[in-house]
């Protein structure tokens, strides 16, 4: 099932929008992951959130989870704040539930579409049926403020996740209905999106805020697309301008509810970017996952509404993030503090924190970036974050997590089934199953192919039905044939993505030769022709192995050099090697070869290199000696960072000492 008409919001003729999931077929890498998703970490997500007990807050047939205790603080307001943990008499709760429900409805909703599961598309009708019987007559619905803490809603959006909640929701509804049909989730989150319209926005009489954890924006830009109401594209933008502005809604509401403004835990606004109005912010700070929703969201209300303004703040945002404060895996966000930013250039890889979130949520934004054109300076970044930093949340057998993603490790961080905050296991898994949707883009008379890999497209263009299948064993090898099959001959433009790191890219059509210098513009070769059944185009990429080294700046990165090859990152993992990781050294003039090794965690391509080992030798029981360690040639192999930790325990690391 395709999604209904798009709302009519003036958006410019050139605005690309991704192609829903039940639009695109995906097979080899990317396929392999997808069933992973299917066959094991949907089921999962759900077992999962029963056992956490979260079907006892949301159903209102079950007694209310009773008498909740913060354990946090004997404050209210600081309880409120924390949204995180609370222990009653029967049960453990916390306020954000209904988001991790949502992210597991729509990852179940994409995995159900690859994968016929009727026992799984039962237990989810009940969860729907659960929601269905809690919304109130006004179209309220939060578990949260309904079951936990009653009378107190609209009271605290500084804190407490009601509008993030009601995001995840909403896009769990829309997947469901594109996935499936079924739109009693959509009719339900409909009826809520109006009541929070009927609460919040710029009329009179109406509240002025916004939420502390952004997600509605672009969960609300989803529901005005698949039901073409302009009228949720409008709170979206709302939520968008409103954001910073004075007099500071957290500052009146906090007052209202009789605390101190300046009580806030985290001291700043910038926390939640909320500290200047959007169009004014230019560096990335405070909280990274709750900033790449406010960018994506962003970004989408800057596709439109064809607004040059948040544009031009996104370039300046993108600029920062990119130059200053990303890991090479695409990973951001240092800090386990606030989880999220500190200062320029301060990149830590052992104690990185690297959300998986947050990985996720800069494939978001770079996605969204690409509604307002083909550029590949958003499309190898989304890339980037897609193969390493955020697929590395996820164990490849779709069964164990990550949550925080560093570039090195002793041995201690491995994955875990669950966590008390398990915002990244339903995260990484909706993503995985929906990558469809961050292959193409679609325009009123192009298609961009931003990402390649075995996947089948079916589009309309101009009225008439088009398949494009892609073939191609990418990420490992860089050949993509590309097969257009449009029922009638047709015009348009097909915009092919030539990586940054790929600089000897090749094109043919039909077997002809296209010089790609004289039709690539911003990282993009457009091909414009009428288009016939069986028209072919080969792209070969080059994939070259490289040495990556860090910004002087970044000074846990100095005389220090990373792998990659293609949109790969690669690590050097104890299980391939035989000394400790943080003993070798990469000589510059070593070759470096790559190997394909079909038996290794499911087919990886290895690199593999003589490097110098730092041996013990001599030392007997001393700490420091004068003389230098000796050194024996020895063999590194490195394998992709997605693939760490997969395997027995063991020592990691990305960033080897340069020789």
């Amino acid at each position: 099932m395709t999604a209904s008409p798009s709302a009519k919001t003036g958006k410019p003729k050139l605005a690309f929008r991704p192609l829903p999931v039940p639009q695109v077929d995906v097979h080899g890498f990317w396929g392999d992951r997808a069933d992973a998703v299917a066959t094991r970490t949907a089921d999962i997500l759900y077992e999962r959130c029963v056992e956490a007990r979260m079907l006892e807050q949301i159903d209102p047939d079950r007694p209310s989870p009773g008498i909740v205790i913060p354990f946090h603080s004997p404050s209210p307001d600081e309880a409120d704040r924390q949204g995180a943990e609370f222990t009653g008499s029967t049960v453990t709760t916390q306020m954000f539930w209904d988001s991790d429900l949502g992210k597991t409805i729509e990852t179940a909703a994409y995995s159900l579409y690859r994968r016929k599961n009727p026992e799984l598309e039962k237990k989810i009708d009940a969860v729907i049926d659960m929601y269905g019987k809690l919304q109130q007559e006004d179209g309220y619905l939060s578990s949260w403020y309904q079951r936990i803490q009653p009378g107190k809603r609209w009271t605290n959006l500084r804190d407490c996740h009601e509008l993030y909640c009601a995001g995840h929701l909403i896009e769990g509804a829309v997947a469901y209905y594109q996935a499936t049909g079924k739109r009693k989730l959509l009719d339900i989150m409909c009826r809520y999106a109006d009541h929070i319209a009927s609460v919040l926005g710029p009329e009179p009489g109406k509240k002025k805020g916004y939420c502390g954890h952004e997600e509605i924006e672009l969960a609300l830009v989803k529901l005005a697309r698949v039901t073409g109401e302009q009228k949720y594209m409008d709170l979206a933008k709302y939520f968008i301008d409103q954001r910073g502005q004075q007099p500071h809604y957290f500052d009146e509401e906090a007052r209202a509810r009789g605390a101190d403004p300046k009580a806030y835990h985290f001291k700043t606004y910038e926390y939640s970017q909320s500290h200047i109005p959007v169009r004014e912010q230019h560096k990335v700070v405070g909280h990274a996952v709750r900033a790449m929703y406010l960018y994506s969201g962003m970004a989408d209300i800057a596709t439109e509404y064809g607004d040059d303004t948040l544009r031009a703040a996104l370039d300046l945002l993108w600029d920062d993030l990119t130059t200053k404060s990303l890991y090479v895996t695409g990973g951001l966000g240092p800090s386990a503090h606030n989880e999220g930013f500190t200062s320029d250039y301060d990149l830590p890889n052992e104690s990185a924190y690297a959300e998986t979130c947050a990985a996720v949520g800069l494939v978001f934004w770079a996605s969204r970036m690409l509604g307002m054109g083909p550029n590949a300076r958003y499309a190898d970044m989304m890339e980037r974050a897609l193969y390493n930093g955020s697929i590395s949340g996820l164990s490849l057998d779709g069964s164990l997590f990550f949550y925080e993603n560093p570039l090195e490790s002793r041995g201690k961080h491995n994955r875990w089934k669950w966590h008390r905050c398990p915002c990244c296991p339903p995260n990484i898994g909706r993503m995985v199953a929906s990558i469809g949707s961050y292959i193409y883009s679609l325009a009123d008379d192009a298609l961009a192919v931003h990402l390649y890999g075995d996947s089948t497209a079916r589009f309309d263009m101009s009225g008439v039905p088009v398949s494009l299948t892609q073939t191609s064993r990418y990420p490992w090898d860089g050949a993509v044939e590309i097969t257009l099959e449009p029922q009638a001959p047709v015009e348009f433009t097909l915009h092919l993505r030539i990586p940054a790191w790929s600089a000897n890219a090749q094109l043919k059509v039909n077997g002809e030769a296209i010089k790609l210098a004289e039709i690539t513009s911003d990282g993009y070769a457009a091909i414009k022709r009428t288009w016939k059944k069986g028209d072919q185009v080969r792209l070969d990429l080059e994939m070259p192995i490289e040495r990556l080294y860090a910004n002087p700046q970044v000074r846990q990165d100095a005389g220090r050099v990373a792998l990659s090859r293609g949109p790969l990152i690669y690590c050097v993992e104890a299980s391939d090697n035989d000394s400790q990781p943080h003993r070798l050294t990469l000589p510059r003039t070593a070759t470096i070869e790559a190997q394909h090794r079909p038996e290794l965690l499911g087919g990886v391509v290895t690199l593999s290199t003589a490097a110098l080992a730092d041996v013990s030798d001599g030392w007997q029981d001393r700490l420091y000696r004068p003389e230098p360690p000796a050194t024996a040639q020895t063999r590194l192999t490195a394998i992709p960072y997605f693939a760490w930790d997969n395997r027995e325990p063991g020592e990691m690391l990305v960033w080897l000492r340069d020789g």
